[in-house]
């Protein structure tokens, strides 16, 4: 299985960027994906996370300001960010799982501890003046 994930960048505070996830050899039914940014000397967090049917959870610091969304068809997941802030700045992963957690809140929750079973490299996310 391999994510590879595109689009991460600069922007100033209140600007947009959108992330982009391929996922490939993934041959599981169940599939929970999600968006987790770590900043450097912080733990990782989960951001956002969708499953397949199209239900999704945020965090509550990027609810209402990031948007997760998929075409299954691509299998490609998005994460838009609007009106970032400075404490956006992160490196951003992207990560799959079978839902083992028991769907997206789970996922969220357990995702940043390590949870999921494959992740992406990362893409660099930098919000600044």
């Amino acid at each position: 299985v391999q994510l590879m994930e595109s689009g991460g960048g600069s922007a100033q505070p209140g600007g947009s960027l959108k992330l982009s996830c391929t996922i490939s050899g993934y041959t599981y039914n169940d599939r929970c994906m999600g968006w987790f940014r770590q900043a450097t000397g912080r733990m990782c967090e989960g951001v956002a996370t969708i499953d397949r049917e199209g239900l999704r959870v945020y965090a509550e610091s990027v609810k209402g300001r990031f948007t997760i969304s998929q075409d299954n068809l691509k299998n490609v997941v998005y994460l838009q960010m609007d009106s970032l802030k400075p404490e956006d700045t992160a490196m951003y992963y992207c990560a799959a799982d079978p839902c083992s957690w028991g769907g997206v809140s789970g996922t969220l929750l357990r995702g940043a501890d390590g949870g999921m079973e494959y992740w992406g490299q990362g893409t660099q996310v930098t919000v600044s003046t």
